[in-house]
Parts: C-alpha cells; sequence; structure tokens
C-alpha cells in the first residue's frame, strides 16, 4: 500500500504524523539531505528513462484511463476531506497497474499526476511533502517496475491468467510496498530519531491494509490487460472502499491531538471511564498517571512556539514507546498527558512514572546549535486507595503532582493516604 506523508491510522489512534515530525525541516539537517536525495534520484530516474523508452499510443492511452480513474477516485473522496498527518490511501489500484503493464518510467510520473489533484483539489499542504511523496513512490513504483518486465518479457499476457507471470505480477506488488513503506519510513525515523521503529512500520491492521490494496492492484492489473474498458467496472468498488478507508481515518482524526496525535481529553475519558468499569467487574488494579512538562512556559519563551510543539511532539513518542500497547495515553492539555495503567499496582505504576521521567529527562530535542531537554513531574493515583471512579483518581492525581511540583519537580509523587479512624474501644457499661 501506497503511504504518503500528507495524511494516517494507526490502532489506537495514536499515530505520531509526518506533518507533525517535520514542523521545523531547517533544523533537521539530516532530513533535508535525506530528501533531497530521494527527489534527486527520482529526477535522475526520469530523465534517463524518458530518454530510452519508445513512447507508443497504446501506454498512452492506458496510462491516461488509470490517471483517470485515480482523479475520480480523488474527486469522489473530496468531500470528506483528509485528515492531517500520513496518509494510507488506495490510490495503487492504479499506480500499480501502470508499473505492470507500462515501462518504469511511467510509474515515475503517475504519483506526481494524482499528487498535483491532490493538492489542488483536497488539501493543499506544504510542498516538499506532496514532492517527496511523489519521489518515493515513483521511485518504488519504478523498482517494481522493472523487476516485474525483467521477469515477465510481455507484461499483457497476465490476460491469460498464466500462474507464473501472476505470480511475478504479486511479488513485483510486495517489492512496491516495502520500498514505499521502508522510505516513508526512513524518513519519519530522521526526523525523530527518538521514535521507535514500529511507529513507522507496520501493525496489524495495516498489514490487512496493505493486502487488500495489493489484491486491488493485481486484480485491476489483470483486468486491464483483458480489455481496458474493465476499468468502469472496477472503478465503483475501488471508489467505495477508499470513501470507507477515510471515512475511517477522519473518525480516527476525531479522537485525536492534533499535536501529538495521542488521545485528545474527550476521547481518552471515554476509554478510561470503560477500563475503569471493566477494572471494577473482574477486581483487577488500575493505576493513573498525570505528568506534565516543568517550566514549559520557558521553552515557548525562549525558542518560540513551534520548538514548544516538537518538545511535545518528542514527549508524547516517548510515552507510546515506553508504554504497552493496552495502556491508555492523551494530552490532557497545554503540557499535561494522563496515563492510564490496567493491571498495574502502586509498585509498577510508580516504576512506570520513574522511567518516563528518567527516559524525557534524557530526551534532546534539537534546535539551531543548541538542545531543548525538559523534565516531567508526575502525580501517580491507585483504583480503591485513592478513588474509585475517574474523578476522583484524576483529583488524587493532580494533588500529588502538585506536591512534586512543591518538592522541587523532575519527581513522581504519590497521593498519601489518610489511615482510617481507630475504631473506639467497647464500652463495658454497654456491654
Amino acid at each position: 500500500m501506497a503511504v504518503t506523508s500528507h495524511v494516517s491510522i494507526k490502532s489506537r489512534d495514536s499515530v505520531l504524523t509526518l506533518a507533525d515530525r517535520w514542523p521545523l525541516l531547517g533544523q533537521r539537517r539530516p532530513l533535508v539531505v535525506y530528501l533531497c536525495a530521494i527527489v534527486a534520484l527520482d529526477l535522475a530516474a526520469i530523465a534517463a528513462l524518458s530518454a530510452s523508452t519508445v513512447f507508443t499510443w497504446r501506454d498512452a492511452l492506458t496510462f491516461a484511463a488509470l490517471m483517470g480513474c485515480g482523479a475520480v477516485c480523488i474527486e469522489a473522496s473530496r468531500r470528506l476531506g483528509m485528515p492531517a498527518g500520513v496518509s494510507r490511501d488506495l490510490l495503487s489500484a492504479w499506480w500499480l497497474p501502470v508499473a505492470l503493464l507500462l515501462p518504469p518510467v511511467y510509474a515515475l510520473f503517475a504519483p506526481i499526476v494524482l499528487q498535483v489533484l491532490l493538492q489542488v483539489r483536497v488539501r493543499a499542504t506544504v510542498v516538499y511533502r506532496r514532492v517527496f511523496s511523489s519521489a518515493a513512490i515513483g521511485l518504488a513504483g519504478c523498482t517494481a517496475s522493472i523487476v516485474f518486465h525483467a521477469l515477465v518479457a510481455d507484461p499483457w499476457v497476465l490476460s491469460q491468467g498464466g500462474s507464473p507471470p501472476i505470480l511475478c505480477a504479486v511479488a513485483a506488488a510486495v517489492l512496491f510496498s516495502l520500498l514505499n513503506i521502508a522510505l516513508i519510513a526512513i524518513a519519519a525515523h530522521t526526523a525523530n530519531p527518538d521514535s521507535a521503529w514500529r511507529e513507522v512500520l507496520w501493525d496489524r491492521e495495516s498489514v490487512m491494509l496493505d493486502v487488500v490494496e495489493l489484491c486491488l492492484g493485481v486484480i485491476v492489473s489483470i483486468g486491464c490487460s483483458l480489455n481496458l474498458g474493465l476499468l468502469i467496472l472496477a472503478l465503483p468498488p475501488v471508489v467505495l472502499l477508499q470513501r470507507s478507508l477515510l471515512h475511517a481515518q477522519l473518525q480516527a482524526a476525531a479522537r485525536t491531538d492534533a499535536k501529538t496525535g495521542l488521545l485528545n481529553a474527550a476521547a481518552w475519558q471515554r476509554e478510561a471511564d470503560t477500563e475503569i468499569v471493566r477494572a471494577r467487574r473482574t477486581g483487577e488494579t488500575l493505576a493513573l498517571l498525570i505528568i506534565d512538562i516543568d517550566h514549559f512556559k520557558r521553552v515557548n519563551d525562549a525558542h518560540g512556539h513551534l520548538v514548544g510543539d516538537q518538545v511535545l511532539v518528542g514527549v508524547a513518542s516517548m510515552l507510546r514507546s515506553q508504554l504497552r500497547d493496552y495502556d491508555v495515553v492523551g494530552r490532557f492539555g497545554g503540557e499535561e498527558f494522563v496515563v492510564l495503567l490496567p493491571g498495574a499496582d502502586i509498585d509498577e505504576a510508580r516504576r512506570v512514572a520513574e522511567r518516563l521521567r528518567v527516559r524525557i529527562g534524557h530526551m534532546a530535542i534539537p534546535v539551531d546549535d543548541t538542545l531543548v531537554r525538559v523534565t516531567i513531574s508526575a502525580g501517580v493515583a491507585l483504583m480503591s486507595v485513592h478513588g474509585d471512579d475517574l474523578i476522583d483518581l484524576l483529583t488524587a492525581a493532580d494533588l500529588a503532582l502538585y506536591r512534586a511540583k512543591e518538592l522541587g519537580r523532575d519527581r513522581v509523587c504519590i497521593p498519601a493516604v489518610q489511615p482510617p479512624p481507630p475504631s473506639l474501644p467497647n464500652d463495658p457499661s454497654t456491654s
């Protein structure tokens, strides 16, 4: 599945988007070098292959028909809008047939055409992101096309339904997906070296989407090789799937914080309430953390709000990398984050909070010729000890956080539990 760097969906709606990772492109010199190298390689490939390719009317008509189908998909989904971040779409259903059936140079041009349409008709974003997306998809498609044409002398034999050409087409489609994902993942990790590779690679949902799109691409390729008119029959189901996928992404975006990609306050509260009800029913332990970035205003005042946003993104990324998949983490507003730890007792919750404090304290955000470092304070509350519902737990953790700040910040505190009142001795006169 083609991944583009302009608009993402991931489990628990906690994906950190490339749009958020690239707020200060000029301050990420390795990233700039990488992006420029990919774009330069794409341009060099276009120049070299254009000079050696014999253009025919049949190829041009097929390319125009596939790009027309891609344009229809874009227009049909345009009114839904697109969430900010890294997008998963079904446009590879049209890029893959271009790579498989036509000379490799067409695979370089195809993403340029559709990325321009996305920029003009759907969502205007920073141009360099569109350029990089076009280059990454183009290079992946061109490589897959070269490999497929090396294995299958006449790509139009796909219309005969023979197993070897179809297996070669599947292999080329898998190669296309792997290369595309790798190019985007390297960019994401270069932009934020502290992030875990698993955040920019696959999860179960991504793999399923990749398989669906690769199957679509191969099926469209076979149909197109049979008769170009069959694209009319392939277009409606692809459009429907594209709209469904975008709708799911928009629903996920409505639950996430725009800056950090974590759950927003409302969505976090809903999930936290669900976990608390489950813990009551099963009798399991549950802990809650409130985390606050120390002296965050000083970062904004000294370096500006863009750097402050980058610090928020870095802290959010660290939280995700250090927590379990089923922990519920969200941004509560400003520089405050909240974490629910199902199944954790007070000792485990404190260990988790201390680990987060240490890891974030060692994190550094590069700004110009210096590094910005921050610390955090955290308050911990345990269900049934410090409260029985979400409001009680938040109140207790907030009081513990306030105490951590009073004691000098950069520490973890647990609210003091008032001992139960002593029982009165029995009055002998009443016995």
